[in-house]
């Protein structure tokens, strides 16, 4: 072997060997490359991540108001109804106090004392006005009343009975004017 094939070995090993180690000086670059690209699509993703558990951490946090201020409302609707409610009883007694009043004044309803609790045909005080006593009763006499247009004549005027009429008619014979 002679000296120009010994230094062409030579070159020929130096160039290969420059060629695999610009190979991999190129790939370990690619790779960081490849590395660095990856890692800052990771932190991008981690970030939106983050945001979005943000965004849902201020979605629970409004639902969670909402909530409460459902659960406020709810309750101001509870009062406000048990207020309605007993703004319905006060007006339902004033009511069934008046009616008490109005069945007094009626001549024509009589108010009894209650010996015997076998009729069924009475209206009993103690159920419809708990305020009332509870030994009377009320019974209206409705017979001479008018009644709808099948119980009477072609114009819906009712033709009282002689012995209707004398059950309403007053101690002179005469009908009460409110009947």
């Amino acid at each position: 072997m002679d000296s120009g094939q010994l230094v062409g070995i030579i070159v020929g090993v130096v160039v290969v060997l420059a060629i695999v180690a610009g190979a991999i000086y190129f790939s370990r670059k690619r790779k960081t490359d490849a590395d660095r690209n990856r890692a800052a699509e990771m932190r991008e993703k981690a970030e939106a991540d983050q945001l979005a558990a943000r965004e849902h951490e201020a979605k629970a946090a409004r639902a969670e108001a909402d909530a409460k201020a459902a659960e406020v409302e709810a309750e101001r609707l509870r009062m406000q109804a048990r207020g309605t409610q007993q703004e319905a009883q006060t007006v339902r007694a004033g009511a069934e106090d008046q009616l008490r009043r109005a069945d007094e004044v009626d001549p024509d309803v009589v108010v009894t004392e209650r010996g015997d609790a076998g009729h069924h045909d009475t209206e009993h005080l103690d159920a419809r006005h708990p305020d009332a006593a509870p030994q009377e009763e009320l019974r209206r006499d409705r017979a001479g009343r008018e009644r709808p247009a099948e119980a009477g004549g072609a114009a819906g005027i009712r033709e009282d009975t002689a012995a209707e009429r004398h059950d309403t008619e007053g101690p002179h014979g005469e009908r009460p004017r409110n009947l």
